[in-house]
């Protein structure tokens, strides 16, 4: 049996196989994230939430992954190279380095730039892959782009020339980049569990971060430990970081980075959604268009080309 036969086997019910269902909830999650994240600005300095956050959700997902993880060690130790980069790179520096650019930037600036994703994916595909967009993804990326301009310039692209970039943007975009690299590199791992996949690389990926705490815990002040900060953490180590990966991964794993790229275009989808129920906002005539845009470039870029 296959580790993505034995993932199927142990996932609850059908979603294991239900590649379009694990890469929204992968979006849901990411969208929240951005919104604790971007409240964590200031409170907790970013080396140390992404160091805390992954520490814990090592230790969440440890007990579930523990025999697993010795049953895969040897496949683990054979491509150690490729799993120790898959753990700086997606784990360690991407969400440290999304942490310190939102201490410099505002919410639109990111949300734009993470539409950027599906390009950069496609990118490194190309680079280490030798895998082309088809025309059908790039017209879905096209499509799903429009949408999420249309939603953040609420219906006037004008407003884009009123958006000011700065190294919090330039520090997002490098954050983007090392997520792409991510992406594809994750089509390289070995055949190992679920499980065991995102033990390795959140323990591996808290490690890597150890000499950053330690600069970091000397130049900054260090994080109170209140009600808002521990509930900030607790959720960024439940909600997009254990589940979000364990639903990436998989989702990666069932139709490829190209088709599950254009699932960035999800997150800014949901984090209006979020506007909505949690601050108030009204849907307008735009969110609707821009929503149809989105979910038409996702359907027509996942889409399994014919044979």
């Amino acid at each position: 049996m296959s580790a993505a036969d034995r993932t199927a086997s142990t996932a609850p019910g059908w979603i294991a196989n239900q590649p379009y269902v694990l890469l929204s909830i992968t979006a849901l999650c990411w969208a929240g994230n951005s919104i604790v994240g971007r409240l964590a600005a200031g409170h907790i300095p970013p080396v140390t939430l992404s160091f805390l956050r992954w520490s814990l959700a090592f230790l969440l997902i440890l007990p579930l992954a523990w025999k697993q993880l010795r049953q895969d060690w040897p496949a683990i130790r054979s491509r150690l190279g490729i799993m120790i980069a898959l753990s700086v790179t997606g784990i360690g520096a991407f969400n440290t380095l999304q942490y310190w650019s939102l201490e410099y930037t505002q919410a639109l600036n990111t949300l734009l730039l993470q539409s950027a994703g599906p390009l950069i994916v496609a990118i490194w595909s190309m680079l280490l892959l030798r895998v082309h967009l088809t025309l059908a993804q790039a017209i879905g990326i096209v499509l799903s782009m429009a949408g999420v301009l249309l939603i953040l310039t609420r219906g006037h692209p004008a407003a884009l020339a009123d958006v000011n970039f700065n190294k919090g943007d330039l520090i997002f975009l490098v954050a983007m980049t090392v997520f792409g690299f991510y992406s594809v590199l994750t089509l390289k791992r070995p055949q190992i569990h679920g499980l065991s996949m995102v033990a390795f690389t959140f323990g591996c990926g808290a490690a890597s971060l150890i000499p950053l705490l330690i600069w970091e815990l000397n130049v900054r002040p260090v994080m109170a430990f209140d009600a808002q900060n521990l509930l900030s953490l607790l959720y960024v180590a439940i909600f997009p970081s254990t589940i979000a990966y364990l639903c990436f991964n998989r989702g990666v794993l069932l139709i490829g980075a190209n088709r599950a790229a254009p699932f960035f275009h999800v997150v800014p989808v949901f984090g209006s959604i979020m506007a909505f129920v949690f601050l108030g906002e009204q849907p307008q005539i735009f969110h609707v268009i821009g929503f149809a845009l989105v979910l038409a470039g996702v359907f027509v870029a996942s889409r399994k080309q014919a044979t």
